[in-house]
């Protein structure tokens, strides 16, 4: 199979974490789960690529439910690639969150009942049956666009404690997960120091801990009023008993903000969507106590002067940091979410249909990979070529999206691998260059 330049490297090095013969099938699906519409299915995959996928069809279905690799090996080396792109002394963006891909069916290994954060807000709260995903991605920042992108490189299945305790395996909460991800990461890039940012949710003693004690740094959200101490104070005589922990209690964040003396500071910070935000800042640092555990912290209150969002408190166990700093590291969190949309809209991401413990746990995480592999494509595609957003003349678009990057790689494949090895080749050829052209750009674009 004919491959674009574009794709053919980064496709060559994925093809390490698995079996020649596994990988020949794994490179047709790739190709066909790029290039297919509405469900992401086996099937359509199979049928994008037509005579190009040699072999029973059967045999495809099985590199989920029965090949033998591992989606570890495959988050490693996209991970390597991604960081490839990153100098060596610069800190590494973490981005962790969860998202709920619906999937109904009676005997679907791993489905629960989870809040739905798309339709859920401060005020009410959804639920969807399907599957939880714990999704840690690189946060990098392509020369060609504005806003950070966050590249999925690791993907766990969160398991309901019903299920765990059916298969007698402890149960972890989405924190622990991350934690887990986290830690293989630190023992894969012993060199690199990490920043993990996540929402409130991931502001766990334990996660905050293991971030301080190793290359890591933890960026969360904090609550209004969390109870902070002062550092332990030195022992005066010597004599029995263990020496304090912690300090005496001072004020929470909430409290500091009310305090008439607050020394709050006017700064511009990084915001949300890649622009900047002229904010309000308060900050302070204390020691976070909860069950024997202290870990010490610096805390920000953000206050938006342009009043379009309320209030915020951060926190980041690096207390080096400065407050502008760990303020717009949070912001970058968000690009998680963008992530999420586009592999739900472009990607297929709730539109599978295993059912199988293996397939389950291959599925989801193979189609967020797939997006950190389109990125890449398309972050080599843009070295050799130039790119313009495809505009409407209803809105104004003046940034690169995913939808830019998957369209210009579905032409490359168009291109390059359908109609370059197709048995009709002779006959496409004969069609003139701007009639080729428009074709292919209508297949890479259609809805």
């Amino acid at each position: 199979m004919c491959l674009p330049s574009s794709v053919e490297p980064t496709l060559l090095k994925l093809s390490r974490a698995f079996r020649p013969e596994t990988a020949a099938r794994v490179t047709v699906l790739i190709v066909g789960l790029i290039l297919c519409r509405g469900r992401h299915t086996v099937t359509a995959a199979l049928r994008s690529v037509g005579a190009l996928a040699s072999g029973h069809f059967s045999t495809y279905h099985r590199v989920f439910s029965r090949a033998s690799w591992s989606t570890w090996m495959v988050g490693r080396i996209l991970a390597t690639l991604v960081l490839e792109l990153l100098p060596a002394t610069e800190r590494v963006a973490l981005a962790v969150d969860e998202t709920v891909g619906e999937h109904k069916g009676p005997k679907v290994y791993g489905k629960g009942c989870h809040r739905d954060a798309v339709r859920s807000s401060h005020s009410h709260t959804s639920f969807k049956w399907g599957h939880k995903w714990v999704v840690l991605s690189i946060v990098i920042q392509f020369p060609w666009t504005a806003r950070p992108w966050a590249l999925p490189v690791l993907t766990v299945l969160y398991r309901p404690e019903k299920i765990n305790r059916a298969e007698g395996r402890r149960h972890k909460t989405p924190s622990e997960l991350a934690r887990q991800m986290l830690a293989v990461l630190v023992h894969w890039f012993p060199a690199r120091t990490f920043q993990l940012l996540g929402d409130g949710g991931y502001a766990t003693i334990d996660l905050a801990h293991f971030c301080a004690g190793h290359e890591a740094h933890l960026v969360s959200r904090l609550r209004m009023d969390a109870a902070l101490y002062a550092p332990s104070p030195a022992k005066k005589k010597p004599g029995k008993g263990r020496p304090r922990v912690k300090g005496r209690k001072i004020a929470s964040p909430g409290q500091a903000a009310k305090h008439k003396s607050a020394a709050w500071k006017s700064a511009a910070v990084d915001w949300y969507g890649g622009g900047r935000r002229r904010v309000r800042l308060l900050s302070g640092t204390g020691l976070w106590y909860s069950r024997g555990v202290a870990v010490e912290i610096r805390w920000v209150y953000v206050k938006d002067r342009q009043g379009t969002h309320r209030d915020d408190c951060v926190f980041s166990t690096d207390t080096a940091l400065s407050p502008e700093r760990i303020g717009g590291l949070f912001t970058r969190r968000w690009s998680i979410e963008v992530t999420f949309e586009e592999v739900r809209a472009h990607l297929g991401f709730e539109t599978t249909r295993q059912w199988c413990r293996r397939s389950v746990l291959r599925a989801g995480p193979a189609l967020l990979g797939l997006f950190t592999l389109v990125s890449l494509a398309f972050n080599a595609h843009m070295r050799r070529h130039r790119v313009t957003p495809a505009a409407a003349d209803w809105y104004d678009k003046r940034e690169l999206t995913f939808s830019d990057a998957i369209a210009t790689i579905r032409g490359d494949l168009w291109r390059v691998t359908i109609f370059g090895t197709s048995t009709f080749n002779t006959q496409i050829a004969k069609i003139a260059k701007p009639a080729r052209t428009l074709l292919i750009d209508a297949l890479a674009r259609a809805a």
